[in-house]
């Protein structure tokens, strides 16, 4: 019988996660209990999701603020360090802040303007032309800064981001010296050892800064590699990733889980005959159309995931065929002659004219997204998602 519903995406509540839980049990048995609670049947193909804070949680993967400072001058020496292109936030960077100023003895805070990497706005692009200022090769001090901007507050969160690290960095006993401008070499002028603190270009301005005589160059991924007395670490990540746990210190993002993925499609499998796909999710990638924020805080969407879930969509665009190929079939016969181009369609259709329009991501990211818009990050209790139909078409 023919399918009436297509992706469906369900939050599954469990347990609070706490370190040592075995949480491949965990995530199984709560899919399963969410099933036979709820009346659904798990079916080839499926997705299970893991958010990853519950995966770095139950590894116990936490540093505190004096970790990441000891780390701060066992690496940058302790001394004056520039800080560049830090996003604005209390949860993702403001802890990691305090450890490095606490290493420090000055910090030199470049920020990015009008806003950081991630769309949270220092100023609106309005206020950059009213006050006549070209951010692309501008460089503004704080007082410059304040005369052209004043006080600007996030429309969400009511806080005046400049102010608030201004007063971490402070609070930690390090001088501060603020500065606003979008090409990493601005800093050198200021001091040749530099702490990148972008996510996604963090490769780029790094090479910038060696380019132009940089002493030493590190990003957040090259903090917290290694244990620091028994503390977390991340060895490919750092501090990227990483999230408020309390005032003094910071989960990180997850370590290797891809055992985690394998075990939970393996139970599964057992338990029922079906072969699911498993991925654990970060940040997704989705605009905010008022604040302007992209999502994507974290290095990556996917941490770790199966096999089956590699890959780009590879779909026809319905309403292209029945505009052009079919525009003249209606009813049944339009519904017979989209069915037989998809049962027939080639295994990429990378260029083609019909696949126009369809959404070119990975897979990962797509359904990573889905995940993160279905979990929320406050008080819904469903750390996993399962996602049903998102590999069907038409014809299923």
């Amino acid at each position: 019988m023919e399918r009436k519903t297509g992706t469906v995406a369900r939050g599954i509540r469990c347990p609070i996660i706490r370190e040592g839980n075995d949480l491949a049990d965990i995530v199984v048995t709560s899919v399963l209990d969410a099933a036979a609670s709820e009346g659904f049947e798990l079916r080839d193909r499926d997705v299970i999701s893991v958010t990853e804070s519950v995966v770095a949680r139950s590894q116990g993967n936490y540093v505190s603020v004096d970790a990441i400072a000891q780390d701060i001058k066992n690496k940058l020496g302790g001394g004056t360090i520039g800080v560049i292109f830090p996003i604005l936030s209390r949860n993702r960077f403001a802890i990691c802040l305090r450890g490095i100023a606490r290493g420090a003895e000055k910090i030199v805070l470049m920020l990015s303007y009008p806003s950081d990497e991630v769309g949270n706005e220092l100023v609106s692009m309005d206020q950059i032309d009213a006050a006549g200022i070209n951010p692309y090769s501008d460089v503004l001090d704080l007082v410059k800064y304040r005369q052209a901007f004043g006080e600007n507050l996030h429309p969400f969160t009511n806080v005046d981001y400049v102010q608030y690290y201004s007063d971490l960095i402070t609070e930690e006993g390090a001088q501060v010296e603020i500065i606003f401008a979008n090409h990493p070499q601005e800093i050198l002028k200021h001091t040749k050892k530099v702490l990148t603190c972008d996510i996604h270009t963090r490769e780029r301005s790094k090479r910038i800064l060696r380019e132009n005589g940089a002493e030493t160059v590190l990003g957040l991924d090259d903090i917290m590699t290694e244990s620091i007395d028994g503390s977390g670490c991340n060895e490919r990540f750092g501090l990227l990733g990483s999230n408020k746990s309390t005032e003094s210190s910071v989960k990180l993002f997850p370590r290797d889980c891809t055992d985690l993925v394998f075990d939970i499609q393996k139970q599964i499998l057992d338990k029922t005959g079906k072969h699911v796909e498993v991925m654990v999710y970060g940040d997704g990638a989705f605009k905010d159309p008022v604040g302007k924020i992209w999502e994507l805080a974290d290095p990556c969407v996917a941490v770790a995931n199966t096999p089956g879930l590699e890959g780009t969509p590879n779909e026809l665009k319905l309403k292209y065929l029945a505009d052009n190929d079919f525009k003249d079939l209606t009813g049944e016969a339009l519904k017979e002659a989209i069915s037989r181009r998809i049962l027939e369609k080639d295994e990429s259709l990378v260029g083609k004219m019909e696949s126009q329009g369809t959404t070119p991501r990975r897979l990962t990211d797509l359904i990573g997204s889905l995940c993160d818009l279905t979990s929320g990050s406050g008080d819904k209790g469903t750390p996993v998602i399962l996602v049903q139909g998102y590999f069907d078409n038409y014809t299923s």
